[in-house]
């Protein structure tokens, strides 16, 4: 495995200036969280004619402004994999592992799984130039764009399957970017054992707070690191609350900035970053979504079967816990179901917030 975060204090203690739940710098990592079969616990249910007709089962974390768990739902320490909601920490990781310095929407871009639109590409083919390279030196898996619109258009064109188009071209945009900035050979850069990605594993377990559980390989074909829910949640608190100018300030102001840089101007993420004032968010596959308030507060959700439809109200509910107004949710609160074109039941989040 990947080398481990330096250990300057004692595992477990706060570094300077952090709330009690939070592990701030300095803070050496908690052993790895447990690897098992998480016991997952019912989280939605979709209702059709006033019966259950399916439950979604999976894990939720509501983390109070001092890092404290609010409340729980399912296995929150359980090992598991973040996906793309790993990608704010390595973004993080990337600047601190020596990344030149970009614009916000460049930055956004790094921590992204971007739909394809135009500006993405874009944006992409810029940091790689930024660093005299072309996308010839990717090595993400050649993908048709994430976006639904975006790929029926690729398509119309009469395109076939790029680096560039796949959605995390922005992040292997700037590994390749940092790996030539320190001297590092590019051609394996998605090695685990590659000094680039040692670092960017050094920093997962810093910004959790515990070491990784374990290694795979991630769909794009990056090293992809296993923590478990609440260390990926206090994670977010870290970036979300971080001063302007750390690593962590800038890619959480990046994020916040340019959402649709993040995913996409039809996507469910961005357009709840834009209802809720001041939220940082990041979506992954296999059902992960992290959401975050400047004050600290923040959600983790997991759903078990990987299934995207109980993703949002899920994560509604949750950030109505932390108190974020039920009308700024309400868009995202519920699915409908419909039958014979009318609606007549919906997807919701099981034991939702008492009304206020």
């Amino acid at each position: 495995m990947t080398a481990p975060a330096p250990r300057t204090a004692a595992p477990g203690t706060p570094g300077p200036g952090s709330p009690p739940g939070i592990p701030g710098p300095g803070t050496a990592p908690d052993a790895p969280p447990p690897v098992r079969t998480p016991a997952h616990a019912p989280v939605a249910e979709l209702v059709r004619g006033g019966l259950v007709e399916g439950v979604h089962h999976g894990s939720v974390v509501v983390l109070a402004a001092d890092g404290t768990v609010a409340y729980r739902r399912g296995d929150i320490e359980a090992a598991f994999y973040p996906r793309s909601a790993l990608k704010p920490l390595q973004a993080v990781g990337l600047l601190r592992a020596g990344l030149p310095p970009l614009d916000d929407e460049a930055l956004a871009l790094v921590a992204a799984s971007h739909s394809g639109e135009d500006r993405h590409l874009a944006t992409a083919r810029r940091i790689l130039h930024s660093g005299g390279l072309t996308e010839d030196a990717l090595r993400n898996v050649p993908d048709l764009p994430y976006g639904a619109t975006e790929r029926a258009a690729w398509l119309a064109r009469g395109r076939v399957p790029s680096r560039l188009a796949q959605n995390c071209s922005g992040k292997h945009a700037a590994m390749l970017v940092t790996a030539r900035t320190r001297g590092w050979r590019l051609e394996s850069y998605l090695r685990p054992g590659h000094p680039l990605q040692g670092e960017l594993a050094a920093t997962v377990e810093e910004l959790t707070g515990q070491g990784i559980a374990r290694v795979t390989v991630d769909g794009c074909g990056a090293p992809l690191f296993a923590v478990s829910l609440l260390g990926l949640t206090r994670a977010a608190a870290r970036l979300a609350t971080a001063a302007p100018g750390t690593a962590e300030g800038r890619v959480a102001d990046a994020m916040r900035r340019y959402p649709e840089m993040v995913s996409g101007r039809e996507r469910d993420t961005a357009r709840l970053v834009g209802a809720v004032p001041g939220l940082l968010a990041k979506d992954g596959f296999e059902g992960v979504q992290l959401a975050a308030l400047p004050d600290g507060r923040a959600v983790g959700v997991k759903i078990a079967d990987g299934g995207d439809r109980a993703r949002m109200p899920v994560t509604a509910a949750a950030l109505a816990r932390c108190g974020v107004d039920p009308e700024l949710l309400a868009p995202f609160a519920a699915v409908p179901v419909l039958g014979g074109g009318r609606e007549v039941g919906a997807l919701r989040a099981v034991d939702p917030p008492p009304a206020s």
